[in-house]
């Protein structure tokens, strides 16, 4: 039997409490099974008996503690089905991270979706697994470029893409998603009066939603480096490889992406689609644990490469979202005045009416190249 050095007291559940091993015993494996149904064409056996003792303590620890996961959909499978109580995009992450009433939000993913959470729920404690889960979006643009933005562009709304600091959050008039991008560039330019918007940090999302609206775009040169990498060529291979599968992109990636796919959408969206329709064999352009966790949901479908792993997402592990619950540790705070202002540059977001399915951007519209200007 395998066992983990981490040390827990045995109860009289079966299950582990501080002091002894955690270890894969029946009651461990009899509460874990559904999720190894899940998840066991990408874990292998023998892994299989080192996450599952740490899935049935974080689990314990969750009820323990009046704590939730928020996992993102770029999780790993063991963290995104073993210990996720909400799992989805950003997106839905910042509604769920609004609403619940759990005393804690451990973020099983990147530090800016944390710094979110804090935003919207000051009054919980927003913990971190690992403190250097970042994100080059994220990292692109200060609160200091926003202004200097605003003072350059006056009268002209800032959108800004939920991918980013509070500091710079809290210099927006409304924050965005990859699902409702178009939505809150229309409204704004509305709401505003105004035939121009402001659209960052992400250069390759602001081309894209340009293509999709009559409303000008200014953009940031911020990049994701997940889908900056992909490449026209991937697609051609890819089309040679497996002429019958449906290619999937993510509006992160370069526009020429989205001229060669089926369909292009938020994580949401990819994953209504592969549901809906049900391919036989379908290729996401987008971080390769998205296409492990749809997979668990589809079985029917034959996922094909390629992927790019997150580096700052795959820092995230059971092991340490387990020492985030067990030590309380790596909380995440957010300047008061800074929170109020963010704040309100989120909830106007979540406040717009929800597409009734997540959007999809239009491959025709996304064929003709639109200028924008780069700031």
């Amino acid at each position: 039997m395998l066992s983990l050095s981490i040390r827990e007291d045995h109860m009289a559940d079966g299950f582990a409490s501080p002091g002894a091993p955690l270890a894969f015993t029946p009651d461990v494996e009899a509460a874990t099974a559904a999720m190894w149904d899940k998840v066991k064409h990408h874990v292998t056996p023998l892994e299989w008996q080192v996450h599952a003792p740490l899935i049935a303590e974080i689990n314990r620890l969750k009820r323990e503690k009046n704590a939730v996961i928020l996992a993102h959909n770029y999780m790993t499978p063991e963290i995104f089905h073993g210990v996720g109580d909400f799992v989805g995009d950003s997106l839905a992450l910042a509604r769920e991270a609004a609403k619940c009433d759990a005393a804690v939000i451990v973020q099983a993913g990147v530090h800016f979706m944390a710094e979110t959470s804090k935003v919207l729920a000051p009054e919980k404690r927003v913990l971190i697994p690992d403190l250097r889960a970042g994100c080059s979006l994220a990292s692109s643009i200060t609160g200091a470029d926003v202004r200097l933005i605003k003072q350059r562009h006056p009268g002209i709304p800032v959108v800004t893409y939920v991918n980013t600091t509070a500091d710079v959050k809290a210099e927006t008039d409304i924050c965005c998603t990859s699902a409702n991008a178009v939505q809150v560039v229309e409204w704004a330019a509305r709401e505003w009066g105004v035939d121009k918007v402001i659209l960052i940090p992400d250069e390759f999302l602001a081309r894209n939603v340009a293509r999709q609206t009559s409303v000008k775009i200014i953009a940031w040169a911020g990049r994701c480096e997940v889908h900056e990498r992909f490449t026209a060529q991937d697609i051609a291979d890819m089309r040679f490889a497996w002429p019958d599968a449906e290619i999937l992109a993510h509006p992160e990636c370069p526009a020429e992406i989205l001229e060669a796919a089926d369909f292009a959408g938020s994580t949401a969206a990819m994953n209504d689609y592969v549901a809906l329709r049900k391919p036989k064999q379908v290729v996401l352009i987008t971080e390769c644990s998205m296409a492990s966790n749809v997979q668990a949901e589809s079985p029917g479908t034959q996922f094909i490469g390629p992927c790019n792993l997150c580096p700052h997402m795959k820092r995230i592990s059971l092991k340490n979202i387990h020492d985030a619950l067990l030590y309380d540790q790596y909380e995440v705070t957010v300047d008061p005045s800074v929170q109020i202002r963010a704040k309100l540059a989120v909830q106007r977001m979540i406040d717009l009416p929800p597409p009734l399915v997540p959007a999809r951007y239009d491959l025709v519209k996304a064929k003709h190249h639109v200028d924008v200007e780069l700031i």
